[in-house]
């Protein structure tokens, strides 16, 4: 078998960042780092610097030298914080005197600029490499960095761990205790935190000067303090600790890198950066929405005196056009009310700015008054109430999104509207195509599978949804893997091989849900079936949302039953009762954070917390742990679960108008300690996205 290269799988999960703009660090920009380290860390060829990239910026980088093979993805997650995750592989490794083996290692690092650049004063940051790994690239870092004039910057640093491995003296730190003279060799599974071993043992200097030619060419010469102590056992012979290296900006999204390392080796790399804040359609490609007709344009006519059929149906025509589905409507004096659900856009305000318009057109002289009523699944979340002056006055003004939101009321919704016409209660069907990426296996880290799935959905009454989801493999090698996982735990995610390869036909989901509204501020779903590829059983959630509060609450119990592998409606012996308690808090400046804690599919009892930064625009990345009562030796490699998550709506590439995400989901280790139902229609998004909070923060797109 070809051995494929680390890199592929980032290059096939987020390869949309190198179609996509970021922003160019220009040599001006105080602060800003001008590049990546071969470890996709802001920095100069090797070694870190004390600068920063732009802020919410997100990398892919690829980068080879003497048979190592780096893959980073690096989220700059606040203006000084930035977070890294690399998968490498290294052949002819030699650990504790044995053969040369090939190896693949995961690891995340942390680098935080403490001060910022000065008249006088360097930026001086600190970082952690190979936090969560197997400790083969752990090192602890701190750096200063100044800048000499617009195009020249000097860095000098001291490293412990693997920065410390060349020379290296005593550790200055001991002035603090003896603890920090010795610094232990990491051992277990690998994924604990090993704080025990940050910034002791030896320490070394490290340093580099970099000159920026002009706005892409860069020139780097810098002192290594990584003695690539286990590496140059085998084929690799560092000779020297001086590196240097070019680097080009090809465009405002790629940089291509050649350097010359250790006096020994060429080395190559590439990066795609994208800046979820900056799309690269600008406003998008939205079709321009209908014009607002004023009332003294419109025919004298009552609501007594309209024909409610040819308005309903001209109702429900003209918003379908629009990408938004009429749910339902009623009439209350001078009070028209609208249910709609939105079908076709990144943001609910869109939807809802297009459905004003088009009430101004088809609503009689007499109805002074709009009630939007925001649905999902069929149940009222929110009603919006619009003054129809308002609308026919600011259309045009400069500041029309503040002065209509001043006048407008977002208040909870639990009435349902009378469905007069209810297109939704007709089945829909869809075909679209799917790929599927699995990672990190040692014989292949990248395997994927491609198809088509067939999906279908039918509301006979709001509220009631029947939906399924097939998959037809097409093409795909997920299934030509021979690991099958061993457990201490029932196998409740380890088998995920036996049902690849069970059938190329997968029935994903079949369920039925039924979402409702048990009081005020509160939301309910039972849904009953197929709940995902591994379980099938019934599921409760109750979630406690107020409009426009950073808190929500939910509880959740679901007791379901393991599927058979080839039998598509069969069932297992394993059953399992499982459930969470759930916190869900907004930071506010797009920060999030969710705890869940309960018990998982496995039996083990836990927590999992999860860190998220969501973009207005619908970008969102995560990251998560889960810790539970499994210890490391039973969890197995990895020691716990963790992983990231990240979510790119398709509207924010292309400029046209969708709903649609690209999700990835990357897990250093899929094991069975801390898995997690996957339930489709969760309550906290589907409500959230359609409250006061969120209409506030893109309510700027309501004339759009």
């Amino acid at each position: 078998m070809t051995r494929q290269s680390p890199a592929t799988g980032f290059l096939l999960a987020v390869g949309l960042v190198a179609l996509v703009p970021a922003s160019l660090a220009h040599a001006e920009d105080r602060n800003v780092s001008w590049a990546y380290n071969t470890f996709g860390v802001p920095g100069l060829v090797e070694m870190p610097s004390a600068f920063s990239r732009p802020d919410a910026e997100f990398t892919l980088s690829f980068s080879q030298f003497a048979e190592q093979y780096r893959s980073a993805i690096t989220f700059q997650v606040t203006d000084r914080l930035s977070a890294s995750f690399r998968y490498v592989g290294v052949d002819g490794l030699v650990l504790d005197g044995a053969d040369p083996i090939s190896s693949f290692d995961r690891s995340f690092s942390l680098h935080y600029r403490l001060l910022d650049e000065g008249s006088y004063l360097p930026a001086v940051a600190v970082g952690l490499n190979d936090v969560l790994g197997t400790g083969l690239y752990a090192g602890e870092y701190l750096v200063a960095s100044k800048s000499f004039g617009p195009k020249v910057r000097g860095t000098l640093g001291i490293g412990w761990g693997r920065l410390g491995s060349f020379g290296g003296f005593s550790n200055p730190l001991s002035v603090l205790g003896d603890g920090f003279d010795t610094r232990s060799e990491f051992s277990g599974l690998g994924g604990e935190l090993s704080s025990g071993q940050w910034f002791r043992g030896d320490a070394a200097f490290f340093g580099g000067v970099e000159w920026m030619v002009n706005e892409r060419l860069r020139v780097v010469a810098e002192y290594s303090s990584d003695a690539y102590v286990e590496e140059s056992q085998g084929d690799f012979d560092p000779r020297s600790p001086f590196n240097f290296g070019l680097s080009w900006q090809a465009n405002n999204r790629t940089t291509l890198s050649a350097q010359y390392l250790y006096g020994s080796e060429i080395g190559f790399q590439v990066n795609f950066a994208t800046n979820p804040t900056k799309s690269i359609t600008g406003s998008g490609y939205d079709p321009a929405p209908v014009a607002i007709v004023p009332r003294d344009q419109i025919a004298a006519a009552s609501w007594g005196e309209v024909d409610t059929a040819k308005f309903e149906s001209q109702l429900a025509a003209s918003l379908k056009r629009d990408g938004v589905v009429l749910d339902g409507y009623e009439v209350s004096g001078n009070v028209l009310t609208v249910a709609i659900r939105n079908a076709g856009y990144a943001k609910v305000s869109q939807a809802t700015g297009r459905a004003a318009r088009i009430l101004t057109r088809l609503a009689p002289r007499d109805i002074d008054t709009f009630k939007i009523v925001l649905t999902g699944n069929g149940v009222p979340v929110t009603s919006i109430l619009l003054r129809r002056q308002d609308l026919e006055t600011l259309e045009f003004d400069v500041d029309a999104a503040q002065r209509l939101r001043a006048g407008t009321a977002i208040t909870d919704e639990r009435s349902r509207v009378a469905t007069a016409f209810a297109p939704t209660s007709f089945p829909t069907f869809d075909v679209q195509p799917y790929f599927k990426p699995d990672f990190f296996d040692p014989d292949a880290p990248v395997r994927a599978d491609a198809g088509l799935a067939f999906s279908a959905r039918y509301e006979p009454v709001s509220g009631l949804v029947f939906s399924g989801l097939i998959q037809q493999r097409l093409v795909g090698n997920i299934n030509d893997n021979v690991r099958v996982g061993d457990s201490a735990l029932p196998p409740v995610r380890t088998n995920a091989l036996l049902y690849a390869q069970a059938s190329d036909t997968s029935l994903r989901e079949l369920t039925a849900a039924y979402y409702f509204r048990p009081g005020p501020d509160l939301f309910g779903r039972v849904t009953l079936g197929y709940l995902e590829t591994m379980f099938g059983g019934i599921s409760t959630e109750v979630l406690w949302k107020p409009q426009g509060s950073a808190l929500a609450l939910g509880v959740e119990v679901n007791h379901v039953r393991q599927r058979a592998y080839e039998d598509v409606f069969g069932f297992q012996d394993y059953s399992v009762t499982t459930g969470h308690v759930s916190a869900y808090y907004d930071f506010g400046r797009d920060y999030q954070a969710r705890l869940d804690v309960g018990r998982y599919l496995a039996g083990d009892v836990g927590a999992t917390l999860t860190l998220a930064r969501e973009f207005d625009n619908g970008w969102r990345i995560a990251a998560y742990a889960t810790k539970t009562n499994v210890s490391a030796e039973d969890f197995g490699e990895g020691s716990f679960d963790k992983g990231i998550l990240i979510s790119i709506p398709i509207q924010w590439a292309t400029g046209k108008p969708s709903k649609t995400k690209l999700n990835a989901k990357i897990t250093p280790i899929n094991r069975d300690g801390g898995a997690r139902l996957s339930v489709p229609g969760r309550l906290y998004d589907s409500v959230s996205e359609l409250q006061a909070s969120e209409l506030d923060a893109s309510w700027g797109r309501f004339w759009k």
